[in-house]
């Protein structure tokens, strides 16, 4: 395979395996005898977990001669600590199962995103068409859970988590491998070394904050559409038209997304995520949740390219420990979110996602703040197509 179909096949494979389990994790916790302030716990426990085992695993990442290999070692982990979601029931066990697999899966996507920044900054490739992919078999998975879910149930979800991180592990291994200097030791040995990086001090919070507004999306839409009435296949249709807003943003949105740079982007993603969560907050009008979900593109896709855009212009020694680091950001940010937004769902229901709309208020307002110019050195070959701002762009 070439570079963008090998890295096409890993993003695929995740993704396709998250988008089946995203959707209905709390409706198979729910089925395993939790409560609503239960279930938010356990999610919550997966964000925190995943805040401590990420940047471990990215200065491990930044470290090892292959990176290849540790990505597909925490795949297979991942993917035996996902079967006890379909064995398990009542809080202890479900939030055991719930920390081992968050604790495997934590490095999946930052070091594939890691090594795919990698090759872009080699000129490799373009970053969000082959992205898009994993877009892609997120809205197919989630499609595909929600029908069988019809069928036998939300669990049929976990089986499907665990056969697309077996093909991760697989797909990992026939990535092109990376120079030696993309994850061999550097001078800085430091987890935190990418915080003296100012693009990447500028990004982290709003990341932080616009990824984190998903928290009530993630962890209680699927229950708040159900107790509407709504049927499962219709909200895993609705899961799966927001990430076909993303799919277009990813592979037609390319002269936008370089007119807007770094900052517009971010400023495009924060705004349509108070209107979003606003709307969400209001309604379950069926017509009208189509409609905002699809902003779903803007909220999630906009923010993910500004991010990338970022971390393509910081040194490539640096490249697993910001990915993960930002990894952990957003899932400190969600974690917290999602702790109280479970208790918050249980006492206002849907208007729980005012909030939200409030966290993405407070990023548009930092987003307004100039992205710092990056060192003429820096940008690559690939920077133009990839993603690295001029100053102008910013």
């Amino acid at each position: 395979m070439t570079p963008p179909q090998s890295f096409a096949l890993v993003f695929g494979a995740q993704f396709a395996a998250f988008g089946a389990m995203m959707p209905f994790l709390p409706a198979i916790l729910a089925e395993g005898g939790l409560s609503a302030s239960e279930v938010g716990a356990v999610l919550a426990a997966g964000s925190l977990v995943r805040l401590v085992a990420a940047p471990l695993s990215g200065r491990l990442a930044d470290a090892v001669p292959d990176m290849r290999r540790l990505l597909a070692v925490a795949s297979l982990l991942a993917a035996a600590a996902a079967l006890g979601f379909g064995l398990a029931a009542g809080f202890a066990l479900l939030l055991a199962v719930q920390v081992l697999h968050s604790t495997a899966a934590a490095p999946i996507v930052p070091l594939s995103d890691a090594l795919a920044v990698g090759a872009v900054r080699r000129g490799g490739f373009d970053y969000a068409r082959v992205r898009s992919m994993g877009s892609i078999t997120f809205m197919l998975g989630a499609l595909a859970a929600g029908l069988a879910a019809e069928w036998v149930g939300p669990r049929i979800a976990v089986w499907m988590l665990a056969l697309g991180l077996l093909l991760t592990a697989w797909a990992a291994l026939r990535l092109p491998a990376p120079p030696g200097r993309e994850t061999g030791a550097t001078p800085s040995t430091s987890i935190w070394a990418p915080l003296a990086e100012p693009g990447f001090l500028w990004v982290l919070p709003l990341a932080a904050l616009i990824q984190g507004s998903h928290a009530v999306y993630y962890g209680f839409s699927t229950l708040h559409w159900q107790a509407a009435g709504l049927s499962t296949g219709f909200i895993g249709l609705l899961w799966a038209l927001g990430v076909l807003a993303e799919i277009v943003l990813f592979l037609w949105g390319r002269p936008v997304v370089e007119r807007l740079g770094v900052r517009g982007l971010a400023l495009l993603a924060a705004g349509a995520g108070v209107l979003r969560w606003a709307v969400t907050a209001v309604t379950v009008e069926p017509a009208v949740l189509v409609v905002v979900n699809l902003l779903h593109g803007l909220t999630f896709g906009a923010m993910h390219l500004s991010a990338m855009r970022a971390l393509v212009s910081l040194p490539a020694g640096l490249s697993g420990r910001a990915q993960t680091l930002l990894a952990s950001a957003v899932s400190a940010s969600t974690g917290g979110l999602m702790w109280g937004s479970g208790w918050l769902y249980g006492a206002v229901g849907g208007l729980a996602f005012l909030a939200m709309a409030g966290l993405c208020g407070l990023a548009f307002a930092l987003a307004l703040r100039r992205f710092p110019a990056t060192p003429a050195a820096r940008p690559g070959p690939a920077a133009p197509r990839s993603g690295t701002d001029h100053p102008s762009a910013a």
